[in-house]
């Protein structure tokens, strides 16, 4: 066990949940303080409401009772929950742990002890935990690699660790939990142990990221090893899965795309990244960097979302990216951003952060429902039946109906978006230590109104007041409070999309200038009262796809700023369908409340009940008799809001006239 009595006593101010060695680090959650706004409002019902909405329905459902069961040895062939709801467990802990480090709040410190009192008398004496195997009436430990998810829980409960070693430190109950865990691991899959790999991903990015918090190399060396053992076919398959499922296929460092379920990709790169950062292994790195590119390009929803398949809750082959069949999988979501994250400190390319941008704003923020106790699992861009209400009362379908469900019988997202809303200062902005005689930079890459308080490395501060309505509004006010006597940068980043944005320095009537897509330098001398306006251009604008996307072909969205837009049935006027509406992509395009409003025409279609194939000979056929189009205004609403109003039907890409 590594000697931990010398390490500093964290800092929760700077508590941040990745921590790469470099000269660049993300903003620690204390040094933004939210003011309200889009961001800090989702914060706030994330603490009032999720957390005790997901801990209620893992007690109802049993599965903190498997913990119970396991510790009393009760254990039989009727466990409750699948194999890997311990993994849930665990995600509400590291939720639970970045809100008390970040408020102090002692109910939620109250909850969290409480919980992982019932996980650590689970724990076998030689470290191992896990509620599905190894127990009397349970199959046999690792007996499952490929489906099991031992080690995928496993990820799980160190990343839940680390958010207390950052907070709180290292001499705490759950740390040593996991630090016991993770010590079993490399003792039973290290080098002169099982030659195996998990299933799931996630155990790579947990043993990392604690390999980093608690400075034991082991923990590294061992993540490396199962990032470099993944890509050989050593997985048991499992029906109509090949093992591209698995990212089993191909090496990682020889992949050229994400392939295969989405999720597990994407924790894998994540993983891979941070090896490659703490093993200085740049040829791993560029790899992540290649997959991410081609990707993002190919494989990606305009909303940021990743997956379109449902078999496999998968990527695709290039440009198959069908709105109606389109998974995009909140999961998928969060995991994109822990990848984009790590590039962006690992490069400090605004690529990155464009996309972490686009992702939070239309994959994260749309799977909860305003009150926080109901989430979308798959997010499509289109949705072509209103289905019925989801129960309150019961579990879900997690990818039916259009409407967002309590609980599901996988109810992976609901704590995942709750550790993601729980630490989303840490995804803000970053910090660049000065280099030889060069100022330190401090990027704010989100915006959002609160307050900002960096401590730079030379103990000096620079505190900024951010006011902004953003993304209702483009302009962004910000105001130093606070400057260290010595030179420090700030840059402010410029969305790809906003063409013909301006950034002045002064008061209300200085001189704008100019800003293209990417860093914007705000310059290095700075001093209390400076203000610095930036002005982006968020009114709506239409977006076309590929034209190699087959399923897009001939329609177009709306985005306004980072926003992507959706046509609601609900919208309509009595008697029209949404697959009658055509947008008129010559009209105007007007902005409306937080959306837009568009022009559509309808095309009135003909009716059904022929028996014959919806195909034809010859010309198209005519509308029905009387069928005569009609023109009007319609609005489009946010697409994180699609379904606030209930079931409807949807889509994001409007087939144009």
């Amino acid at each position: 066990m590594t000697d931990t009595s010398t390490r500093p006593a964290p800092t929760p101010t700077l508590a941040r949940p990745v921590v790469p060695p470099g000269p660049r680090r993300g903003l620690g959650l204390g040094e933004l303080t939210l003011d309200g706004g889009f961001w800090g409002r989702l914060q706030a019902t994330n603490a009032r409401a999720t957390f005790q909405h997901c801990l209620d329905w893992m007690e109802r459902l049993g599965w903190l009772g498997n913990f119970d069961r396991a510790a009393a040895g009760t254990t039989g062939r009727d466990r409750p929950g699948w194999q890997f709801s311990d993994s849930e467990v665990y995600k509400l802990l590291e939720a639970l742990a970045w809100e008390q480090g970040r408020t102090g709040d002692p109910a939620v410190e109250k909850m969290l002890a409480a919980v992982v009192d019932r996980v650590a008398a689970a724990q076998d004496d030689d470290g191992y935990l896990n509620t599905c195997f190894g127990h009397p009436g349970r199959p046999g430990r690792y007996t499952d690699l490929s489906s099991g998810h031992e080690l995928y829980c496993t990820g799980h409960l160190l990343q839940a660790a680390v958010a207390r070693v950052r907070t709180v430190g290292a001499d705490d109950r759950l740390v040593d939990v996991a630090r016991r865990a993770a010590d079993h691991v490399c003792r039973e899959f290290g080098p002169a142990g099982r030659a195996g790999i998990c299933g799931h991903p996630e155990i790579e990015v947990g043993l990392a990221e604690l390999g980093r918090a608690l400075g034991e190399p082991r923990y590294t060396a061992q993540a490396r090893l199962f990032v470099e053992r993944r890509g050989h076919g050593t997985l048991s398959p499992i029906a109509l899965l090949s093992p591209a499922y698995f990212q089993d296929d191909v090496a990682v460092r020889e992949a050229d795309v994400w392939r295969g379920h989405a999720v597990r990709a994407l924790y894998l790169a994540a993983g891979a990244v941070d090896v490659a950062v703490d093993t200085h292994d740049d040829g791993l790195r560029a790899a992540v960097e290649r997959q991410w590119a081609r990707t993002v390009e190919r494989r990606t929803y305009l909303t940021g979302g990743m997956g379109s398949r449902h078999q496999d809750e998968g990527f695709g082959d290039d440009w198959e990216l069908p709105p109606d069949r389109a998974y995009c999988e909140t999961c998928a979501g969060v995991a994109s951003v822990m990848v984009s994250w790590r590039l962006l400190l690992a490069t400090g390319d605004v690529r990155y952060a464009d996309l972490i941008e686009r992702t939070l704003f239309n994959v994260v923020a749309t799977s909860p429902r305003a009150d926080g106790r109901a989430f979308f699992y798959a997010n499509p861009l289109q949705q072509r039946e209103k289905g019925a209400p989801m129960r309150p009362d019961a579990v879900n379908p997690r990818a039916e109906g259009s409407a967002r469900a309590p609980w599901f019988d996988v109810s992976c997202c609901p704590t995942n978006v709750a550790r993601t809303l729980a630490s989303w200062q840490a995804y803000a902005a970053f910090v660049d230590a000065p280099a030889d005689d060069e100022p330190a930079v401090v990027t704010l890459a989100q915006y959002a109104a609160g307050d900002v308080r960096v401590a730079l490395d030379d103990g000096d501060v620079l505190a900024l007041r951010v006011d902004t309505r953003y993304p209702d509004d483009g302009e962004v006010r910000v105001e130093v409070v606070e400057a260290p006597a010595r030179p420090v940068r700030l840059r402010l980043r410029v969305p790809h999309w906003a063409d013909g944005a301006t950034l002045a320095r002064g008061g209300p009537d200085a001189d704008a200038r100019p800003v293209a897509p990417g860093w914007a330098d705000a310059g290095a001398a700075l001093a209390a009262g400076d203000v610095l306006t930036l002005r982006l251009p968020v009114g709506p604008r239409l977006t076309w796809p590929d034209p190699r996307v087959d399923a897009a072909r001939g329609t177009v969205a709306v985005e306004r700023g980072p926003l992507v837009l959706a046509l609601e049935s609900v919208d309509l006027p009595d008697g029209v369908a949404l697959e009658e509406v055509r947008l008129d992509a010559r009209a105007e395009v007007r902005a409306h409340g937080d959306g837009a409003l568009v022009r559509v025409r309808t095309v009135p279609l003909p009716g059904g009940g022929t028996g014959a194939p919806p195909f034809t000979s010859g010309p198209p056929v005519p509308a029905p008799d009387g069928g005569t189009p009609e023109a009007f205004e319609v609005p489009l609403v946010p697409y994180h809001r699609w379904a606030e109003r209930g079931p409807s039907t949807m889509r994001v890409l409007v087939p144009t006239t």
